[in-house]
C-alpha cells in the first residue's frame, strides 16, 4: 500500500521543509526506495553535517533567513509541522504542500484513527492505541505523540490500525480526512503560529473537512467552540458525541448518574478503578468506549484497559509525597482550562505553581477561578504569572501571592509554605518557552528539584 506514495514522488522535483525529526524520518524513507534520487533539504538552520546527509551526493542544502525563499520551483514541498507560514502570501506553494499526515491519510485513509483537540489529545490517543493492543490488533501509535509516521510504514496493511495524534500544525493543509476523526476540544492556544483563534480552530477541524458520508465524526457536546464549528458547517460524515451530561441525542454516549450509556446500554461506571481523574479524562475515556463500540470490540476488555492505563508524563503527572506534601507535575498545562481542569480532579490542592510565556492568550477565566478556588497559596512566575497575580491583588482576594523567577526557588518556596496533607501542583496555564525549551523540560526540571532534600 505504501507504494503509492513512493509512486507519487519517484518522478517530481521535491524538497523537505524542516530537518527536524519528521523531516529526517521522511528523507529517510525516501532514501530507503530511491536511492539515487536528488532531494532539496531546506531548514533555517544549516544541516549539512547531519548524520542522515554526510554521505549523500544527491542532495542540496538551503538554509538561512531566506530558506522560505523560492518554494515555488518545487512539485511538491513535504513540509514539517514546526515550520510557519504566518504574515506569508502562500498562494503560488499551497497546492504543492504536502507532508506525512498527508500521504498517510492518502494511502492508509480507511486504517487511520485521528484524535484532536486543544488538550487531552496524547492521553487519549494512547488510550485508544492501548485498547487496541489488548484486544490483540495490529495498531501504531503515531503523529504528534513523537513518532513519526514513515518510519514503519512498510509494516501497514489493510489490517492495520493506524491512531494518528493530529496537532493543528499537522491538519493545517491537509487536504484529506481520516476514516475516523476525533475533536475532543477547542480552547484559545498556539495564537504564535496561527495568528488569530479562529485560523486555529478552522485547522483542528479539517479533522471532519474532507470526511465524506462514509466516514465517522466524534465531537464533544460539552465544548461550545466545537458544537459552534460543527453548527455553522456542513460536514459530509456520520456525526457522533460526547457528553457528561444526560440526553436524547442520536448516536451520542453520556453521563447517567454514575452509569456511561450508549445505545440505551450501560458500558461503563465512572467509579470504577482508573487512574485518569478527573471530569475533563473521563470524557476523554468515553471518547475511547464509544470508538470500541464502534469497532466491535470486547467493551470487557476495553473497562480492563482503562483501568490498567498509566497517566502519561507531565499530565497530572503523581511526583511523590515528601514530607507530608504531595508534588503533581502538571507541565503539559499550557492553557488556563488545563490547569483549572487539574485543580478540580485533584481537589486538595494548596499550592499552585504556575506561569510561563505570554503568547496573547486571555486569562479572564483563570483569574476569576483562582479567586474563588480553594488554593491558598499562588506562587507565580513569569510572565503571565506576574499578570494574574497582580490583577488578583487588584480584587483584593484572600490569597497568599508570591512572585517568583526561577523554577528552583519556586519549589524551595513551596515545601515550605503547603499544608501537610496536601497538594502542591505545577500547571503553568502558558508556553514554558521563556525559561526552558519545552514542558517536558521543565516538567523533568521540576521533578527533579522536588525529589532534592535540603
Amino acid at each position: 500500500m505504501y507504494n503509492a506514495i513512493i509512486d507519487n514522488i519517484k518522478d517530481k522535483n521535491i524538497c523537505i521543509l524542516g530537518f527536524g525529526k519528521e523531516g529526517k524520518s521522511t528523507y529517510n524513507f525516501i532514501r530507503r526506495h530511491l536511492k539515487d534520487k536528488f532531494i532539496t533539504i531546506i531548514d533555517k538552520n544549516d544541516v549539512r553535517e547531519s548524520e542522515e546527509l554526510n554521505l549523500d551526493n544527491n542532495i542540496n542544502v538551503i538554509y538561512g533567513d531566506e530558506y522560505l525563499n523560492n518554494l515555488e520551483i518545487y512539485d511538491l514541498i513535504f513540509k514539517t509541522p514546526g515550520i510557519t507560514f504566518k504574515d506569508m502570501n502562500i498562494d503560488n506553494i499551497k497546492s504543492k504542500l504536502t507532508s506525512q499526515l498527508e500521504v498517510i491519510l492518502e494511502a492508509f485513509k480507511n486504517n487511520v484513527i485521528g484524535i484532536t483537540g486543544t488538550k487531552g489529545k496524547s492521553t487519549t490517543s494512547t488510550l485508544m492505541y492501548n485498547i487496541l493492543k489488548d484486544q490483540g490488533k495490529d495498531a501504531y501509535l503515531l503523529g504528534n505523540i513523537g513518532n513519526p509516521m514513515l518510519d514503519d510504514v512498510e509494516n501497514f496493511n489493510e489490517n492495520t490500525y493506524l491512531v494518528i495524534e493530529m496537532s493543528a500544525h499537522q491538519l493545517e493543509f491537509v487536504k484529506i480526512s481520516p476514516h475516523i476523526g476525533v475533536v475532543l476540544n477547542l480552547f484559545e492556544d498556539h495564537l504564535d503560529h496561527s495568528g488569530t483563534v479562529y485560523h486555529y480552530h478552522e485547522n483542528k477541524m479539517n479533522m471532519f473537512k474532507y470526511q465524506n458520508s462514509d466516514d465517522i465524526a466524534i465531537y464533544c457536546l460539552d465544548n461550545e467552540n466545537t458544537v459552534n464549528w460543527i453548527n455553522n458547517n456542513r460536514y459530509q460524515s456520520k456525526l457522533y458525541k460526547v457528553t457528561l451530561n444526560k440526553t436524547n441525542t442520536q448516536n451520542t454516549i453520556y453521563l447517567d448518574g454514575d452509569n456511561v450509556v450508549y445505545e440505551g446500554n450501560i458500558i461503563y461506571n465512572k467509579n470504577n478503578e482508573r487512574t485518569l481523574i478527573g471530569e475533563h479524562n473521563l470524557s476523554n475515556i468515553m471518547t475511547c468506549l464509544l470508538i470500541s463500540n464502534l469497532l466491535n470490540l470486547d467493551l470487557n476488555k476495553v473497562v480492563e484497559s482503562i483501568k490498567n492505563f498509566k497517566p502519561l508524563e507531565h499530565r497530572m503527572e503523581l511526583v511523590g509525597t515528601f514530607d507530608g506534601v504531595t508534588y503533581y507535575n502538571d507541565s503539559i498545562a499550557t492553557i488556563p482550562m488545563a490547569t483549572i481542569n487539574a485543580i478540580n480532579a485533584l481537589e486538595k490542592v494548596d499550592t499552585l505553581i504556575f506561569g510561563g510565556m505570554d503568547r496573547g492568550i486571555e486569562y479572564d477565566s483563570l483569574i476569576e477561578y483562582l479567586s474563588k478556588c480553594n488554593v491558598n497559596n499562588l506562587i507565580c512566575m513569569p510572565t503571565t504569572g506576574y499578570n494574574i497575580g497582580k490583577a488578583l491583588e487588584e480584587l483584593k482576594v484572600a490569597k497568599k501571592i508570591y512572585y517568583i523567577e526561577y523554577l528552583t526557588d519556586a519549589v524551595k518556596l513551596a515545601k515550605k509554605i503547603t499544608e501537610k496533607g496536601k497538594i502542591c501542583l505545577m500547571s503553568p496555564a502558558a508556553s514554558s518557552y521563556e525559561y526552558f525549551k519545552n514542558f517536558e523540560e521543565k516538567g523533568r526540571k521540576f521533578k527533579e528539584l522536588v525529589k532534592e532534600t535540603d
